[in-house]
Formats: C-alpha cells, structure tokens, sequence
C-alpha cells in the first residue's frame, strides 16, 4: 500500500512538471507548450481512435461559427468529432481525467475560474488546412482558454501542418508533434494551420467559464 501511493505521489509531481512548464510558457510568451502533456501511451491510443472514427465514417466536416455552421473548405477543410464522458470510452475519459487534474492545478495556481471545457477530434487530410482565426466568439465570450494536444508521431518539417501564431511582432510557428499540448487566451491570438502534406492528427478545443 505504502509503494502503491508513494508512486501516485511522484506521478503527480510529475504532472505537476508539465503543468507548470505549460503555464510558464504561456507567461513567458502568450503560448504555452508543453511536449510530454499527453503520456506516448494515452497518445497513441487517442490517434487509435480517432483514425477508427474516421474509417466508420464519423467524423463530420468542420465549420465555423456557434450558432448556423458554415461550411467554407477555402477556410477550413478539417474533419472532427467531439469527445464526450458518455461514450465511456476508457482513453478519453483517460484523457478526461488528465484535463481536470490541469483545470483544478490551473485554477488554484492562477485563479482562472475555470468552470467547463469542450474538445474534439481532429483530422486534417493531406493538402488541409486552416486559415487564419481566432477562437472566442463574437457573440459568446465563454471560451477562456484554447488547447491542442497534437497525436502525430514521426513528424517531419517537410510534413507543414504547423500551427501558425500571429503575435503582433512576428510569426511563430509550432511543429505538430504527438505528446506536445499548446496553451493560449482564445481571445487574443489569430492562429492558422497551414497546409499538411500528410494526415495531421490533433485534440483541441476550449477551456471556458459560464
């Protein structure tokens, strides 16, 4: 019993690691990164199930805006799925778990107030892409804080599908390599995801209040 909660004891220290490496970042730059968020275990198993989601046909193309989604793919041509508890599937409420552990170290650390959070499935086919945009609506400021945990093994430069931030100085591109999670205000940056050469494979989604 006593080996039993010692190794708890040193797995949350450790997600403790990530976590503040995540919300350093994110202090530091705007955009948090953190490259071991998701463990290569839950990593793999989360990509497993997204690509089956798509081979039974299930993902839906993806639109833009909350209330009529339109659906424009010389803006956006990725396809996603939304994760939810009742599926019961045991890798995403693995998943689950991990982001409410984030939300509760996140909102006692620097007092975010963050009550909920919505994540999908994201496959971007080669030549996909997403042009630039930003994550809050206009007309419903719910969405606090974006996230996506990336589930691409092997990535290569040659590959593109990098996340693009627009800081008001310079471009800063990310690579999206599996395991990596990057953290930002949905309200303040205009991001892009540009054009992927081969399947690019990601979770994201939205941290929010109200």
């Amino acid at each position: 019993m006593t080996t039993y909660w010692h190794s708890v004891s040193i797995s949350f220290i450790s997600l403790e690691k990530i976590f503040d490496s995540l919300i350093d970042s994110f202090i530091d730059n705007k955009v948090g990164i953190a490259d071991d968020f998701l463990s290569t275990r839950l990593s793999a198993h989360l990509k497993k199930n997204l690509i089956d989601l798509f081979q039974e046909k299930l993902m839906q193309n993806a639109g833009t805006g909350n209330k009529i989604a339109v659906h424009n793919k010389l803006i956006r041509s990725d396809m996603i799925y939304w994760l939810d508890r009742k599926h019961d599937n045991l890798y995403e409420n693995e998943f689950f778990d991990l982001m409410d552990n984030f939300i509760s170290y996140l909102n006692s650390s620097c007092y975010t107030g963050i009550t909920s959070y919505e994540f999908h499935y994201a496959l971007y086919e080669e030549g996909s892409f997403y042009k630039k945009h930003i994550d809050q609506f206009g007309n419903n400021e719910s969405r606090q804080y974006s996230m996506i945990m990336y589930l691409n093994s092997d990535w290569v430069e040659d590959d593109g599908g990098e996340l693009c931030i627009h800081h008001s100085d310079h471009l800063q591109n990310i690579s999206p390599i599996s395991g990596k999670s990057v953290f930002f205000k949905s309200s303040e940056l205009e991001h892009e995801v540009l054009m992927t050469h081969k399947p690019r494979m990601s979770i994201t989604g939205w941290l929010k209040t109200g």
